[in-house]
């Protein structure tokens, strides 16, 4: 599996929150650290599997230029990003 990075768009695909969008805050030996900016902050993020999640490749702008400024990404960003994605998929 090509490279995870901070920033990306992954839905759950396994457990009790299936079909959950979230950005991922951080990744580590099999394991992704994920955030939606309301239940799961990116002080408290969920623990997942990589099999267990659908990863989407592209890194919003938005989150780009948060990360390059202030070098971590905030909740209500995340917020902001999660919901566009949603309505674009909804389309």
């Amino acid at each position: 599996m090509s490279e995870v990075r901070t920033g990306m768009a992954a839905v759950s695909m396994a457990g009790h929150d299936t079909g959950r969008y979230y950005i991922i805050v951080r990744a580590e030996d099999g394991y992704v650290y994920l955030a939606d900016g309301t239940l799961r902050t990116c002080e408290h993020p969920k623990k997942k599997k990589l099999r267990h999640v659908r990863i989407h490749r592209r890194i919003s702008p938005e989150i780009e230029r948060n990360l390059s400024e202030a070098g971590e990404l905030k909740n209500e960003i995340i917020k902001r990003v999660i919901k566009e994605y949603r309505s674009k998929q909804e389309v």
